[in-house]
């Protein structure tokens, strides 16, 4: 629909996410009348987490289900003071046993975070859920980034829909062993802005988990947009009756994305959610030395037949190497001194691989397909961690 916007006066498409009839979505309109209602109301506890503690809370915060909650004497001066002295933070979501029960039969639930956007969280969820899935198990994709959902494109799903049964929404499924759920199949048009505040991103998130018939699975991978807000509080709130594994957090190596990932180790360490590991992404460019292209310095012209013709006469042996380079330079210890800081393990790194790249633009398994390059062992190594890190009840 095209409008006008009350606050900028500009005209602008109004995108209804959903318009076909068998996907039931919270109202667009209630979650903006809600938003824009001019009744002032009290703070809101920034996160009801498995720790019960907001992320915004005052130090030795007592948590908001507590008897003293708000009258505590470290309560002064805490912005969700009058929320907490509501009661409303002892107040059990029923939400939250509706997840519980829809997710009994998920083994493992694990989350990929980052603080920073462009890092590849992503990549590193889609690749996981296919290498997972590659080791024999059952393997859900979770994608609760609303406003920018790539989960689609990077498992070659682009432009499948969503369906329901009478047990729930069918995931899409991938394999027989990787089912996937994500706004990106309900879109009218790919290019279409998802416009949406917190209530409505919420709404969906709480539908994805309590309404998604996953059947039973050996893992559910949550793949989160960037920072430490709705969705993030959303997820975790309602993963609040389930056994959530942990997650894995990722990040790049310099301090402009590092500086917003350990904003995301707060916030796990303020939730009580468990971080798996940390995993360095884009460490550098590993390329082969058969495959890099060589130019002039001078005129930028391309020399890279009579280089390579040089290289076969003079040292072949060379076109069997590996050629490195730095591409973001670390920061102080890098991701490992920051996971060690934060006391969480480091999974490892991957560096930048042009197959990778290739992997996720068409939708393939990149340890499958590209298992000797040379961030596939890296990856693979990255996953056995995870798969440690998370045993079964019976192991």
């Amino acid at each position: 629909m095209w409008a006008r916007s009350s606050t900028t006066g500009r005209c602008c498409w109004l995108i209804r996410p959903v318009s076909r009839p068998r996907i039931t979505l919270p109202s667009v309109a209630h979650a903006m009348a809600d938003a824009a209602s001019t009744t002032p109301l009290p703070p809101v506890p920034t996160a009801p987490m498995a720790s019960g503690i907001p992320s915004n809370a005052n130090e030795g915060c007592v948590g908001p289900a507590a008897e003293e909650a708000g009258k505590a004497a470290g309560c002064a001066g805490c912005p969700n003071k009058t929320a907490c002295a509501s009661g409303k933070g002892r107040e059990v979501d029923p939400a939250v046993a509706e997840v519980a029960e829809r997710l009994s039969s998920v083994k493992h639930v694990v989350l990929v975070l980052s603080g920073k956007g462009g890092v590849g969280k992503s990549t590193v969820s889609c690749q996981l859920a296919f290498s997972l899935a590659a080791q024999g198990k059952q393997v859900g994709l979770l994608d609760i980034d609303i406003c920018g959902p790539s989960v689609p494109r990077m498992l070659g799903l682009t432009g499948r829909e969503v369906h329901q049964s009478s047990s729930g929404w069918s995931p899409v499924w991938v394999t027989d062993g990787l089912g996937v759920m994500s706004i990106g199949f309900m879109l009218p048009q790919q290019d279409n802005a998802v416009i949406w505040r917190g209530p409505k991103k919420n709404g969906l998130i709480k539908q994805f988990l309590t309404d998604v018939d996953w059947g039973q699975l050996d893992y559910l991978v949550i793949d989160t947009p960037p920072g430490t807000s709705d969705e993030h509080m959303s997820v975790v709130k309602y993963l609040g009756g389930c056994i959530v594994d942990g997650a894995v957090v990722v990040t790049t190596p310099q301090e402009v994305a590092m500086a917003d990932v350990r904003k995301e180790l707060s916030f796990c360490r303020k939730t009580g959610l468990n971080v798996l590991g940390v995993v360095e992404n884009m460490s550098g460019l590993t390329v082969p030395v058969s495959e890099l292209l060589f130019v002039d310095r001078a005129t930028g012209e391309d020399k890279t037949e009579s280089a390579r013709a040089i290289l076969r006469e003079k040292a072949p042996e060379l076109l069997e190497l590996m050629a490195q380079t730095t591409v973001f330079t670390s920061f102080g210890k890098g991701p490992r001194g920051m996971a060690e800081s934060y006391g969480v393990p480091f999974l490892g790194s991957i560096p930048m691989d042009p197959n990778l790249l290739k992997a996720c633009e068409e939708g393939e398994a990149f340890t499958t397909m590209y298992a000797e390059s040379p961030a596939a062992k890296p990856f693979v190594k990255i996953v056995g961690a995870v798969v440690d890190a998370t045993p079964d009840a019976s192991d």
